[in-house]
């Protein structure tokens, strides 16, 4: 196998045909659904996939759901509707700001917030984010978290993320993908519609998503792209330029984070290189060579991608069926036996 910088080029037609085509028979002979409903957040993702959906099943029987609250970006708004509008599709606003206040979602965030940064008070008009290491390629670091707060003037503080307030900070903002999730199955029960996924496979393979929030869903349709190859479809399908121009977020946090800092530890262009010649098992020096790389930075790079997996793998599992899995381990005994 040949590797090169072009390894992850795709013919973007005939896998925007084939995606289509699947998704069409997937909604009539599996799911049994007269439609898709789709979470659109201005991001490429999200917008290659209602395209998908649209070349799939007609812009009639597609909707676009836009779901803001109050620490959403405008720009994704206003990047939601544009998409909507370009492939004709109906847009439809559902603002989860109360659902979220009800449920505690920035109250309890901000409660381990302050315990590290005691003047800490977004009414106040501070914000805050979550961050990883940056050089990864250079630095022999571990995925842990920093929170960063920006204060009314602008200035910024920085501290390491004990397990336990990172937990609870997590939690809390996970409810906003879980409340987004109730939403889309709302307008999708009320439509005999199916929910579609957005993910793509470097979401999923290394745990970017949330269980049951934006994990949760009917039909995955670009979970085995690349990000890369995600643009590469995104450009083939006309999305619109300001989309693809965009960096990717999280659209999470109240303060700005790209999914780079919050997350992935590289630019997409130099991970999903090295994921696919991590996976397609290419030798690393071979690895090293293509991409101006010294085979240490290589190792550090396959080594994140490992944790990360591995760390993450509870995400990926499907509900345990106890009777099953008991039946399992009598079966296994018996072998040994």
């Amino acid at each position: 196998m040949i590797f090169t910088k072009e390894s992850l080029k795709i013919d973007a037609a005939a896998e925007s045909d084939r995606i289509a085509s699947l998704a069409r028979e997937t909604l009539r002979k599996q799911l049994r659904r007269n439609g898709f409903v789709v979470g659109v957040s201005g991001g490429v993702d999200s917008a290659v996939s209602l395209a998908l959906c649209v070349r799939a099943v007609g812009r009639d029987r597609v909707k676009a759901i836009l779901l803001p609250e109050k620490e959403s970006s405008p720009e994704s708004e206003a990047l939601g509707f544009e998409l909507a509008a370009h492939y004709g599709v109906e847009p439809v606003r559902e603002n989860l700001t109360a659902a979220l206040e009800g449920v505690g979602c920035y109250r309890r965030r901000d409660e381990a917030i302050a315990r590290l940064f005691p003047g800490y008070d977004a009414a106040l008009g501070y914000k805050s984010k979550i961050t990883l290491p940056a050089k990864l390629l250079d630095e022999d670091t571990l995925n842990v978290f920093s929170l960063t707060i920006i204060g009314p003037t602008g200035a910024m503080e920085t501290k390491p993320l004990p397990t336990a307030e990172f937990l609870e900070i997590a939690g809390a903002s996970n409810f906003k993908q879980r409340i987004r999730m109730a939403m889309l199955y709302y307008h999708a029960e009320v439509n005999h519609y199916a929910v579609a996924g957005t993910a793509n496979k470097n979401e999923h393979d290394q745990g970017f998503f949330v269980k049951y929030g934006d994990g949760g869903v009917d039909v995955k349709l670009i979970e085995h792209l690349y990000k890369t190859q995600v643009y590469q479809l995104a450009e083939h399908l006309g999305v619109p330029e300001g989309i693809r121009r965009r960096t990717p977020t999280t659209d999470t946090y109240s303060a700005p984070a790209t999914q780079e800092e919050f997350f992935f530890r590289l630019p997409f262009e130099t991970m999903d290189l090295l994921w696919w010649a991590m996976e397609n098992s290419v030798p690393i020096g071979e690895v090293a060579r293509v991409m101006n790389l010294s085979v240490e930075q290589v190792l550090r790079a396959y080594g994140d991608f490992e944790r990360k997996r591995r760390t993450t793998e509870y995400l990926r599992l499907a509900p345990v069926r106890l009777a099953e899995s008991q039946a399992a381990a009598a079966q296994a005994g018996m072998l040994e036996r």
